[in-house]
């Protein structure tokens, strides 16, 4: 196993974790618990969206406190009014709650007015998708091959330099994890070859709900629990 990345946001690594595995913790993300606003109610709406579409943009506002029991809810209120130019209202006018405070929900003008009361609850991602704290995809990992003609094609590295570079005068392999091509990208290119391996490259990203490792642990914890019942009903 190797690490190939990791910020706050997101973690790639190159394992030999097997695909069915791997694609159990990708579905098993969206069930873990999250806190997204799921109510809305809007007294006053001047701006240009309407009350439906102002209502989705809140639920998609990632939140924190996500330690809140299921049966409980956070309340968050939004009055602003325009002067002047036309500005941002943005998600930070909700309160602390917000993770991302410079998120933009809506622009008004001069005199125009937006007052609601949103209420957060907790749910799933396999109800909606405004539950879900982040994503996991994975890809098989390239295999590169070059030769001889393969070492002139510099106009791969100015393409994909990502993956690709030059090194004096003849083309090397960069990074293979970063490389989303296949062989058929290369039939202009002779003397480069790619193929796959049993190796995955596996990513975690995050909404910013919760951090990318517990995403990760919460996921294969809710796998657990569901191969648990599975496996009591099998009994």
């Amino acid at each position: 196993m190797e690490l190939i990345e990791k910020t706050p946001e997101k973690i790639s690594i190159v394992s030999d974790m097997n695909v069915s595995l791997a694609n159990a913790i990708r579905r098993s993300v969206n069930e873990i618990p999250i806190l997204a606003i799921d109510e809305a109610d809007i007294y006053k709406n001047d701006s240009v969206l309407y009350d439906e579409i102002i209502a989705h943009r809140l639920g998609l506002i990632p939140l924190k406190n996500q330690s809140i029991k299921a049966d409980q809810s956070v309340e968050m209120k939004l009055s602003v009014k325009g002067k002047g130019d036309v500005e941002n209202v943005l998600a930070g006018e909700l309160g602390d709650s917000v993770v991302y405070p410079e998120m933009p929900i809506v622009l008004i003008g001069d005199g125009q007015e937006v007052e609601l009361v949103a209420r957060a609850r907790v749910g799933k991602g396999i109800n909606h998708a405004k539950f879900s704290p982040g994503i996991v995809f994975y890809k098989h990992l390239a295999k590169i091959k070059i030769s001889g003609d393969g070492e002139r094609q510099s106009e791969l590295a100015e393409i994909y330099p990502e993956v690709f570079e030059m090194f004096g005068e003849k083309l090397k392999i960069k990074n293979a994890a970063a490389c989303d091509l296949d062989q058929g990208d290369m039939e202009i290119y002779p003397g480069v070859t790619i193929g796959f391996d049993d190796n995955i490259v596996f990513t975690v990203e995050s909404w910013g709900q919760l951090e990318v490792k517990d995403i990760f642990t919460d996921a294969c914890k809710a796998l657990k629990g569901n191969l648990s019942e599975v496996s009591k009903v099998i009994k």
